[in-house]
């Protein structure tokens, strides 16, 4: 029950201010606490604040995707554990796609309850990737690692270490889990703090209020920014290609706008044998920021701009999979989601799209034995182009939409792992050429110095990402090993020492007729070698 406090727009500003500060704090101390290189070079983790009925209060600007980890995860420790079955000093530990919220098994939750005068007044979250369930097979989940539904890893303070050695057991690196985990800890021990002297400077019932009120702004700014898309039913419908599937599968959205509601119901095969699937939470965190992106990009992350958005697909198909199809890679369906939507609305709002960006996520996951035994996981998400705006070119060898981390800096990469990276490069002719040119991809070339096995995902190697208004598609991804274009069908290769691994990321599709583009850019097109 929100109390009822008179509040004035400065304190719920400052209130806000302080949410978003925190969450941004926690971010930055996982990743400084943290050992494994995906998490402290990489950054493939978010952090976010949640009240106690599991709204969500605020999320840092990281990654997207990791929405689709939280929104589910509070109200399933709520109803399963009760107010009753929650206490100070508890901490539950997750990360299931059907029993908890999860959206695939790398991402582990953590979730701290705050209490303020003995009340459970919020939930310090995080959630970030373990780079460990490498070398699995995508028939079904039971193959892609570990299932664990929320379960209490600190029970009043006290580590259940027995639950902990079952979760180490079954990672192939554990000294680098127990190490990421305790990160993850201190950061929602932070959130803790900061909220408890939030609530200690303005007092309980302010917070809570301000807390509610923010969520109510939010709705208001989405409603606001939907009523001025004109009403009418849009629809688009891409192909979704993958080196997982023997043949490109077709995907659908329609949308209608109602007034300051949208309604989005998409259309998608049956759900596949591959690590390919879409869970329901995830789908939500792809729709959220996908129209938050056309609607009004600086509506705050809260759980108030949900309301006037209605998401519908049918249960068991790739973009809402049930039980127990494999989710591993879902990240690079809801790439393909965005470019959806953005395709849709891009009739009646073409100054808040860009054409489609590279539409992938590029994943290449290595495993080895380390000379002492001891084995190792190395994980990489390459970015690739960023699509044209009708006024401005696209960005170059960028992540886009739901993914937000950075690529390992040669020197650690090299460092850590028996790897020498040969090339890192734009690749020419991968932008869409148009009045405003589409954003390039990237090449990032591997040498094994070691005996290891690596796994790559994409998606665009066969389709384009299109341009808009005239605009041309930009290049479709590849990979090569040893020179050869084959060899990753659905399954880990083994790599010997001296073989070379390359993978070429999509570009992004161009924005406007290219006859229209100025002469003085066209010369540094030439030049740098943006399209064919």
């Amino acid at each position: 029950m929100i109390p009822q406090v008179k509040l004035n727009p400065i304190t719920v500003e400052v209130i806000g201010s302080a949410f978003a500060s925190t969450v941004e704090e926690m971010g930055e101390a996982l990743v400084r606490a943290s050992y494994s290189t995906n998490i402290k070079e990489r950054r493939d983790c978010s952090t976010a604040l949640f009240d106690a009925e599991g709204r969500m209060l605020c999320q840092a600007e990281h990654i997207p995707m990791h929405l689709g980890s939280f929104i589910g995860f509070v109200p399933y420790v709520l109803r399963h554990f009760g107010q009753d079955g929650i206490q100070p000093g508890d901490v539950f530990m997750g990360n299931d796609a059907y029993e908890g919220g999860g959206t695939h098994l790398p991402d582990i939750v953590l979730a701290e309850p705050v209490f303020v005068e003995g009340k459970l007044v919020a939930w310090a979250i995080n959630t970030a990737h373990h780079s460990d369930f490498a070398d699995r097979g995508h028939a079904h989940i039971y193959q892609e690692g570990l299932r664990i539904p929320p379960v209490k890893l600190y029970r009043r303070g006290e580590l259940q270490e027995d639950i902990q050695r079952l979760f180490l057991l079954n990672c192939q690196v554990p000294a680098e889990r127990i190490s990421d985990l305790r990160a993850q800890l201190a950061a929602n021990r932070l959130g803790n703090i900061r909220m408890t002297e939030l609530c200690g400077k303005y007092g309980l019932d302010t917070v809570l209020a301000a807390g509610s009120e923010l969520m109510d702004y939010a709705e208001r700014k989405m409603r606001a920014g939907i009523s001025a898309i004109p009403d009418g039913r849009y629809a688009f419908s891409d192909v979704f290609d993958s080196e997982s599937l023997e043949t490109p599968l077709e995907m659908s959205v329609t949308i209608e706008v109602r007034g300051d509601e949208i309604a989005l119901d998409f259309t998608s095969p049956p759900q596949v044998r591959a690590g390919l699937n879409v869970v329901y939470t995830a789908l939500l965190a792809t729709v959220y920021y996908a129209v938050k992106t056309v609607v009004d990009p600086t509506v705050l992350p809260n759980a108030g701009l949900a309301r006037p958005i209605t998401v519908t697909a049918r249960e068991g198909t790739l973009l809402r999979c049930a039980h127990p199809a494999a989710v591993d890679g879902r990240i690079t369906a809801c790439q393909r989601v965005v470019d959806l939507i953005h395709g849709a609305l891009a009739p009646v709002v073409p100054h808040r799209v860009t054409a489609a960006s590279n539409g992938s996520v590029a994943v290449a996951s290595f495993d080895g034995r380390r000379e002492d035994g001891s084995l190792w996981v190395y994980l990489e998400t390459i970015g690739g182009g960023f699509g044209a705006r009708h006024n401005k070119d696209g960005l170059d060898g960028v992540h886009v939409h739901m993914t937000n981390t950075s690529n390992l800096p040669v020197e650690a990469l090299e460092n850590e792992y028996p790897i020498t990276l040969r090339r890192y490069e734009l690749v020419d002719g991968s932008g869409g050429n148009g009045q405003f040119v589409g954003g390039m991809g990237l090449r990032r070339v591997y040498r094994a110095e070691k005996p290891c096995r690596v796994q790559v995902m994409g998606a665009r190697l066969t389709s384009q990402p299109w341009g808009l208004d005239g605009g041309n598609p930009g290049a479709s991804g590849y990979f090569t090993l040893n020179g050869a274009r084959s060899g990753f069908e659905r399954a880990s290769v083994d790599l010997a020492p001296g073989d070379i691994l390359e993978i070429v990321t999509p570009g992004a599709g161009g924005y406007g007729d290219p006859a229209l583009r100025d002469a003085t850019s066209r010369v540094r097109d030439l030049r740098e070698k943006r399209f064919a």
